[in-house]
């Protein structure tokens, strides 16, 4: 009796270890599945969330302007055509507003030392282009901090310029630069090798020495961007310009100073000018955004021998 009790104890503490193990296991394995699933979502979600940035290409204006609202178009940083202040964008970007039959009133928010001169030309014409057609929709231009030569280029398309008193402005001007370095290549011993088929194709090469027949051509090519400038600017303002000596010489103004000269026409904000001028104090954001593609290229490189290339020759200049 007691051999057979013992033998069945040992089988219910054998049947219980396994009922015990069997049951740990299940729970280890639905945990297991619970996790993978957690871990496939979360994939899911940030494979999606890659997908929507990538491919995120923001059309101005992209459902917007059921009621009335002013527009807003930024210009920030230096106009180039890789940065975001770029014609393309931006030209992009004030069409839309404009066409928007919701739109009271587009403003173009400037923040920019300058740049090219190209690029700021060619949205100064737009600017033409779009005001000739939607000529009973005012263009305002609100400055914050600085709107200098290529800024101001295109500041002087709109109806009205408006600043801070501590506003930077003017800058009419053109520049070219560039580095020299036959100097340290004469003491480093370092002898530079050219060949070239046209007798100015090496102009302003930083490693040759200077010709003053070149640096003569290019004072007239940019004399005559200048004066390009001095025309638009003229053009823009008419009248409200009161013209000093020192003018086009390139120098900066604050904004009470430029209100005085007329360059500017007044103080004024995008909110103010939404509220106070066109009546229409919700704002709507045009300006096109930069995806996460053109991010991540610009990130690792995708502008590096642009860049290398502008810092040793430099193209003219608004700045």
């Amino acid at each position: 009796m007691d051999q057979n009790q013992s033998e069945n104890a040992n089988q219910n503490w054998e049947r219980q270890a396994l009922e015990h193990l069997l049951l740990e296991n299940l729970k280890e394995t639905r945990k297991a599945r619970r996790w993978r699933a957690v871990f496939r979502i979360l994939t899911l979600l940030v494979f999606v969330g890659v997908i929507l940035a990538v491919f995120d290409f923001h059309l101005p204006g992209r459902g917007m302007g059921t009621e009335k609202h002013t527009a807003l178009v930024t210009l920030e940083g230096e106009i180039s055509s890789s940065s975001m202040a770029n014609a393309l964008d931006i030209n992009s970007s004030l069409t839309a507003a404009f066409e928007n039959e919701n739109s009271a009133g587009v403003v173009l928010r400037i923040n920019s030392p300058g740049g090219s001169p190209v690029q700021a030309g060619m949205i100064n014409d737009e600017i033409h282009r779009l005001r000739k057609l939607y000529p009973s929709k005012p263009f305002y231009v609100v400055v914050e901090d600085i709107c200098a030569s290529g800024g101001y280029y295109v500041a002087v398309a709109g109806d009205q310029i408006l600043v801070d008193k501590a506003s930077l402005v003017g800058s009419i001007g053109v520049i070219m630069e560039g580095f020299g370095f036959t100097g340290l290549m004469d003491k480093l011993g370092v002898t530079r090798r050219m060949i070239t088929a046209g007798s100015n194709k090496g102009m302003m090469d930083p490693f040759s020495k200077e010709n003053p027949q070149q640096v003569e051509m290019i004072k007239t090519m940019i004399d005559e961007i200048h004066q390009q400038f001095i025309a638009v600017v003229k053009a823009g303002r008419g009248d409200r310009l009161k013209e000093t000596s020192d003018m086009f010489s390139g120098r900066v103004w604050n904004g009470e100073q430029a209100i005085k000269n007329g360059l500017v026409d007044g103080y004024g904000t995008v909110e103010t000018v939404a509220r106070d001028t066109f009546k229409a104090p919700d704002i709507l954001d045009y300006t096109m955004k930069e995806n996460f593609a053109e991010r991540v290229a610009k990130r690792f490189g995708a502008e590096v021998g642009a860049a290398a290339g502008k810092a040793l020759v430099k193209t003219p200049d608004l700045k």
